[in-house]
């Protein structure tokens, strides 16, 4: 459904309008929502900063953006993500820009980002590594909140290194950047922690993936083989040789996952093999010691 009309019309009538074509859309129970966040991006974009109490109060004024938000609304109809769209998300309590190239951070990846912190108590000064940074919410999140601490990120491809750094600047953090595959960047180093939230959907699970994930983010981020372990496999292994004896590692992992992640990490050689749920109940990040 392609929304026509005018070039300039009243606001809460461009804002309705908005809503409408969105309600026809892959999530018509946020339409009214969406419709609003665009809207308010919009004036943001354009040097204005607006909330829903000034919509309300001033809903019958003129706007000339109507073909701004139109242009808009069409993209958030085929179910591009909102966070693409904007630019922008939040992680942590921290801003983050986003584009296609890079995951949206997920609110379940704070957990991982809390069992870092959890685990970096133990050292006075914790030389963390982050593998598959993407924006670098969990590097810049762990920067922000452990000052003491020594950062390393790596990623894949320059583009998203580009993003991730834009990410630590934005939130005055250092942090020091690689490019490469896994931990092969820092080969022959030492750290005491090592992070990740690595692809670990199962290819299989394509289909049912929503429009948003399925059709516009990376799936390099998303995607490891029939199972989602592939990259576990080759991590797990490759952590366990760069951690100083005591160091530990840190991963996210995918539902009903937990039971292969331990084996993994058995056989690798760590120790101290621990689980944490996500909200849900659902075990989501790993955690485990080197001896």
């Amino acid at each position: 459904m392609k929304v026509t009309g005018v070039t300039s019309q009243k606001i809460r009538a461009m804002v309705s309008e908005g809503e409408s074509t969105l309600a026809v859309g892959p999530h018509p129970e946020r339409a009214r929502r969406d419709a609003e966040s665009l809207f308010f991006y919009l004036l943001k974009r354009n040097g204005t900063e607006r909330n829903t109490a000034w919509l309300a109060a001033h809903g019958d004024s003129p706007t000339s953006h109507s073909d701004e938000f139109r242009a808009l609304i069409q993209r958030r109809l085929t179910g591009e993500p909102m966070q693409y769209i904007i630019g922008e998300c939040e992680f942590y309590g921290l801003p983050f820009r986003v584009t296609s190239d890079v995951l949206i951070p997920r609110p379940e990846t704070e957990h991982l980002v809390e069992k870092v912190i959890e685990l970096a108590a133990t050292f006075p000064s914790p030389r963390i590594v982050d593998i598959g940074t993407g924006s670098g919410a969990i590097a810049v999140a762990l920067a922000h909140h452990l000052p003491n601490a020594g950062l390393a990120a790596i990623d894949l491809t320059e583009p998203v290194l580009t993003i991730a750094r834009e990410n630590a600047e934005r939130n005055a953090v250092t942090i020091h950047f690689l490019q490469g595959d896994l931990l092969n960047p820092v080969a022959g180093e030492r750290f005491d922690i090592v992070v990740s939230n690595p692809p670990y959907v199962p290819e299989v699970d394509r289909p049912t993936l929503s429009v948003e994930v399925r059709d516009y983010e990376p799936g390099l981020a998303l995607f490891a083989g029939n199972d989602g372990l592939d990259i576990y496999r080759r991590l797990i292994p490759q952590a366990f040789a760069c951690l100083a004896s005591g160091g530990f590692i840190a991963l996210e992992i995918g539902y009903g996952q937990s039971a292969a992640i331990a084996d993994l990490l058995g056989t690798a050689g760590f120790c101290n093999i621990e689980f944490a749920p996500d909200l849900q109940g659902i075990p989501r990040v790993a955690s485990a010691q080197r001896p």
